[in-house]
């Protein structure tokens, strides 16, 4: 049977056509009309006043970070439960990082151990708040700490384009805010990210430093170090096309989340990821916890299984602070991601999924939990 990926691109007709014309045009620098529009579409849809296209989300918070003036000494707080590319800007600094542990009601950063790292550190240059698998940190609570604390936010919501929290969109909130448009994000450039504010300099600065640090005069002038971060003209038209088709690409995931959690939640030893309000997050990945005292097999039996019959499925990120390139970084807690990690896994999600590729993953999975994988 043709192999199932977890996330995979979901390109259509009309994105094939959108590419044509970008291409037809000429432009094919990161500069554009394509460009511009998708700035000010996403930007539109987080409702934030400025955007700034970049070729990674990781180049958006390299640049966010750089711009809040993070340097060699400084601490930047991140929460371990999520990608190392949360914290891999923090170092390309020459800052450290340091982590705090998740809550279980979202799996996201908790305040709680967020109070406790800022007591610990009042004088963070930043706190890096992710968004994990699509779902909105309780942000009331950190930015209750981070305004008592005069820390800024920088909103990690590589994953939760389309998410939101009490009627906030996602990337919205924070001094700077982010988007990843990966290959297996819910909507994608191939590679690109966008990085947004309300501080019309802020953003300025971003496309400044992601332009080469390129002086506006005829000649070429630099007075700064400049990086090239900035996203191409045709792949903006792809990000357009593609963000058009977002809420059908939402409800895709959701019907997908819902069809598992309704044929499986019952089983023995299956737990699926909290959901704090159901209109609220973008589904990008479907995850549970297996919990083999009350079934018949482990989360890496599980996963097996699935391999075996050409279903891709992954264990949920491994905690930053058990990597071994950031051994001995401290860390607030870590219990919690710990035991979440060494149960979860994330299911086949992507928009493009059918029912039917989908009930392969069900009986796949209830049929491994039900009885012993060999």
């Amino acid at each position: 049977m043709p192999r199932i990926y977890l996330s995979p691109p979901d390109i259509s007709e009309r994105d094939h056509a959108a590419v044509a014309a970008v291409l037809n045009s000429n432009w094919v620098a990161p500069v554009g009309p394509a460009l511009d529009h998708f700035e000010a579409a996403v930007a539109a849809r987080a409702k934030r006043a400025h955007a700034v296209a970049l070729n990674s989300g990781t180049a958006a918070l390299h640049l966010a970070l750089q711009i809040l003036g993070v340097g060699p000494g400084d601490t930047v707080i991140c929460p371990t439960l999520t990608f190392a590319a949360s914290a891999n800007p923090i170092c390309y600094l020459g800052a450290e990082p340091v982590f705090v542990d998740c809550e279980r009601r979202t799996w996201n950063l908790d305040p709680d151990r967020l109070r406790e790292a800022l007591k610990a550190h009042p004088n963070a240059k930043a706190v890096v708040v992710v968004h994990l698998y699509g779902q909105c940190a309780e942000m009331d609570a950190i930015e209750a700490l981070c305004r008592e604390f005069a820390v800024p936010i920088v909103e990690d919501a590589a994953e939760a384009l389309g998410a939101s929290y009490q009627g906030r969109p996602a990337g919205s909130m924070g001094t700077l805010s982010f988007f990843s448009f990966n290959g297996n994000k819910i909507i994608t450039t191939s590679g690109g990210g966008m990085l947004l504010s309300d501080d019309v300099d802020l953003i300025a600065r971003a496309r400044y430093l992601g332009a080469q640090a390129r002086e506006p005069v005829r000649h070429y002038e630099h007075k700064a170090i400049g990086y090239n971060y900035r996203l191409s003209n045709v792949l903006a038209g792809l990000g357009q096309s593609q963000l058009e088709d977002l809420d059908r690409r939402i409800a895709a995931r959701r019907a997908h989340f819902e069809a598992y959690q309704s044929a499986l939640d019952g089983l023995a030893g299956i737990r699926f990821m909290p959901i704090a309000d159901p209109d609220a997050p973008n589904y990008w990945l479907t995850c549970l916890t297996l919990h083999p005292e009350f079934s018949a097999c482990s989360r890496d039996d599980l996963i097996d299984a699935l391999e075996a019959v050409a279903i891709e499925a992954r264990p949920i990120w491994k905690p930053l602070h058990l990597q071994p390139v950031f051994a001995g970084r401290r860390t607030f807690g870590g219990e919690v991601a710990e035991d979440l990690f060494n149960r979860g896994l994330c299911l086949p999600s992507g928009s493009s999924l059918t029912a039917d590729e989908r009930q392969r993953v069900i009986d796949l999975v209830e049929s491994s939990v039900q009885s012993k994988v060999v």
